[in-house]
């Protein structure tokens, strides 16, 4: 006999234990960062195939991220009137609409129109998340679900980089970003499909963020955030021209040292989550001038191989792990 236990809310009435829900949302996450880190390891064909500089070129990551930020900064009070299932749905449906934009674009300008789409997808997706999931599972089981949904990050961080150089190479730049377009069209069906109806409660999108912005530690918090951020990803951004160029690095190495970064990644994520319930602020003071440190450490050691192996080891480590670290402060 096959029994469902249901969780009584204001608003609705919610299946205990929706897991295929939760594991759609955690495939969309996996498909989204996978598709927001991709030009990482594609700057140099993009930028050849679009007539613009690798510089220029990197403003598509800038520019997704942007709009993430903006996006998940306002989509609580925008959307505060519509169904939760309906508003999710449509960022993951946002996701198959800009890689289909990216793979076609004949122009940089298309290409930065896909891009912002990603972004407002990006932003809004990871905005909402965290509560859906929360009114998905028992109250005991939300940091299992919360697991799975950051378990899809980590698995595509890890990959997309060095993944996207490798079919690069064998499909085009066109063809890399399409890859995952196969992808996040079952995963939207599977949301539509397995999320309930969630009807917005009172509560979501009344709080004005600015005004936490009034308060001196949340200010310096955020500033000291996005700087930290803004200096990881730039020099992210720009590393398949640095090896490329700089160090002489073929295509199979490079995807070689991507993928290594990003398992260095994972074992930094897991050391630094063990140490955090006892060491939080020395790690989170400490995170961003280790990754001060090895930027400059990888411009003067530029012309030996081995130093600047070991530093991209270090970076992955350390860099992968900052989002958990400054996340828990």
């Amino acid at each position: 006999m096959n029994q469902h236990i249901t969780l009584k809310h204001s608003d609705s009435k919610i299946p205990a234990a929706a897991w295929g829900a939760v594991f759609s949302m955690a495939l969309c996450v996996a498909v989204l960062i996978a598709s927001e880190f991709m030009p990482v390891s594609l700057l140099s064909p993009i930028a050849t195939d679009l007539g613009i500089s690798e510089g220029v070129t990197g403003q598509a990551i800038s520019i997704s991220g942007v709009f993430a930020v903006l996006t998940s900064l306002f989509v609580a009070g925008a959307t505060r009137r519509i169904d939760r299932r309906l508003v999710i749905s449509g960022f993951s449906a946002l996701l198959i609409v800009s890689g289909t934009i990216v793979t076609l674009t004949p122009n940089f300008a298309l290409l930065m129109f896909g891009r912002a789409l990603l972004g407002l997808a990006i932003g809004g997706f990871w905005s909402m998340s965290t509560s859906i999931v929360m009114r998905l599972v028992p109250a005991g089981q939300v940091s299992k679900g919360l697991a799975m949904i950051n378990a899809g990050n980590a698995i595509a961080a890890t990959i997309s980089a060095p993944l996207g150089s490798m079919l690069g190479e064998y499909l085009g730049w066109r063809g890399a970003f399409f890859f995952v377009v196969p992808i996040a069209v079952p995963a939207f069906v599977w949301q539509l499909v397995s999320l309930p109806s969630l009807p917005p409660r009172s509560s979501e999108g009344s709080p004005n963020v600015f005004k936490l912005l009034l308060r001196r530690p949340v200010r310096l918090g955020m500033a000291s955030t996005a700087m930290l951020f803004m200096g990881q990803f730039s020099l992210f951004t720009y590393l398949r021209p640095y090896l490329e160029q700089v160090t002489g690095l073929n295509v199979s190495m490079l995807s070689l040292v991507l993928l290594i970064m990003g398992l260095a990644g994972i074992g930094g994520t897991y050391v630094i989550s063990r140490l955090l319930t006892t060491r939080l602020f020395s790690l989170v003071i400490a995170i961003p001038l280790v990754m001060a440190v090895i930027a400059a450490m990888l411009v003067v050691f530029a012309a030996t191989p081995l130093a600047v192996a070991a530093l991209l080891l270090a970076r992955g480590a350390f860099g992968t792990a900052a989002p958990v670290g400054w996340g828990t402060g």
